[in-house]
């Protein structure tokens, strides 16, 4: 697959996803957008892959979306007023859906984070199931100083990643949230000096990750994201079930094997 707005490599079941539009901070324009959404669904059934790695290119990882569109999406020669609502929300749900596509991938995504993180970089990742990021890293929620809510997730995902006053300071003010903040409430995993440090490690995590159960894991995602919009009964319940489906496999015979015979699980 080859992309104009992003770069993608894949080794040892990882795979890099890479913004590449440095030259506008990563801003996401309309072929941004549309080829976001095509990578994370291909991802989600390539077999080759296992973890996912998102980064960005430059000194920013993602300035969220390009002015430009945004102007666009505002705009419309509908006179129809109904119309012309209609076809805005339309709009906003078209550029949710590449959004969701990260959350709905089965992979487990590791966001990494350098420079700045703005508006729907925030929408990004939180979507994302782990982030990491550099002391000198920030995350703004910029839609309110641009007298917009924003739209695309943060408001829906961020108060269950962090606790709900600082979220809601967050939007508030549109304040930066430094790198080291962000992993004091929670924001991110671990905030680290550089980005060479912070890749190695967030390297080294995805090959861990990838070296297990590719079945697991993706059911184990699955649950996890159940569990966080559903009660714990109704989790428990949905677990029972999933197991039923999916705990006889030959990923748990091969782990019983390797455990047995002193020897790395090797799964496929």
């Amino acid at each position: 697959m080859s992309f104009e707005t992003f770069s993608l490599a894949i080794e040892n079941y990882v795979a890099q996803v890479v913004f590449n539009r440095p030259e506008r901070a990563n801003a996401l324009n309309q072929k941004a957008w549309q080829e976001m959404k095509a990578i994370f669904e291909e991802l989600d059934e390539n077999e080759d892959v296992r973890v996912i790695i998102l980064r960005g290119n430059g000194r920013h990882f993602c300035a969220g979306i390009d002015l430009e569109l945004l102007m666009q999406v505002a705009q419309s020669a509908q006179k129809c007023e109904g119309r012309k609502r209609e076809k805005l929300r339309r709009q906003v749900l078209d550029l949710q859906a590449p959004i969701n596509a990260i959350e709905q991938c089965s992979k487990p995504v590791l966001a990494v984070i350098h420079g700045g993180c703005i508006g729907g970089g925030v929408d990004i990742v939180s979507a994302c199931d782990m982030r990491y990021c550099t002391h000198d890293a920030f995350f703004t929620i910029k839609e309110i100083d641009m007298g917009m809510v924003a739209d695309l997730g943060t408001l829906q995902r961020l108060p269950k990643i962090i606790p709900s006053g600082i979220a809601r300071e967050m939007a508030y003010t549109g304040r930066n949230v430094s790198g080291q903040e962000a992993e004091r409430i929670g924001l991110a995993n671990r905030s680290f000096v550089d980005a060479d440090s912070m890749l190695a490690e967030v390297m080294n995590i995805a090959q861990v990750i990838a070296a297990k159960s590719p079945l697991s894991i993706r059911g184990t995602k699955a649950i996890m994201n159940h569990s966080r919009d559903h009660s714990v009964a109704d989790g428990l319940e949905y677990m029972a079930t999933w197991n039923a489906a999916m705990l006889l496999s030959d990923d748990l015979t091969e782990a019983f094997q390797a455990k047995m015979q002193k020897r790395d699980a090797a799964f496929r």
